[in-house]
């Protein structure tokens, strides 16, 4: 399934980490239900929505009970914790984001791994029984979802 296919099946994204506000921001905009694991502690959990024309969050301190997407913008060697989270709220897809353009410079909206990074996560996640996207931009397919809409 392409990025964009599975956008459309996705309601509730829990977002861990992130390089700018553009990714909670631009899922809520697309009307997805948006949870975000904001710091390294066990209560860190907002919830983003959309008031008065601006995303703002409102803190619940824990984890979705069900998603079907985990977005993650955390170091590769953390992915088997977000592997036993995806597993554990029944999420389908993980997908990265590097921060990283092609050049191996920080780019806020960059997704680029080298092969044998990307191989290496590939195949985690997919041993796992999920779906595995580390590219495009979320933000951007988002915003074209909801251009499109």
């Amino acid at each position: 399934m392409n990025p964009r296919e599975i956008l459309h099946t996705v309601e509730t994204v829990l977002v861990i980490d992130w390089p700018s506000r553009d990714v909670p921001d631009t899922l809520v905009r697309a009307g997805f239900h948006v949870v975000v694991h904001g710091g390294p502690g066990p209560e860190d959990y907002s919830v983003y929505e959309l008031k008065d024309g601006e995303v703002v969050p409102r803190k619940v301190g824990r984890p979705p009970d069900r998603a079907d997407l985990i977005y993650s913008y955390r170091p590769l060697s953390e992915l088997p914790g977000i592997i036993a989270m995806a597993i554990k709220i029944q999420a389908k897809t993980i997908w990265t984001q590097s921060g990283l353009s092609a050049a191996g410079v920080k780019d806020l909206k960059g997704c680029w791994l080298p092969e044998e990074d990307l191989q290496s996560a590939q195949n985690l996640v997919e041993a796992a029984g999920l779906g595995y996207v580390s590219q495009p931009y979320i933000g951007d397919v988002a915003r074209a979802l909801r251009t499109s809409a």
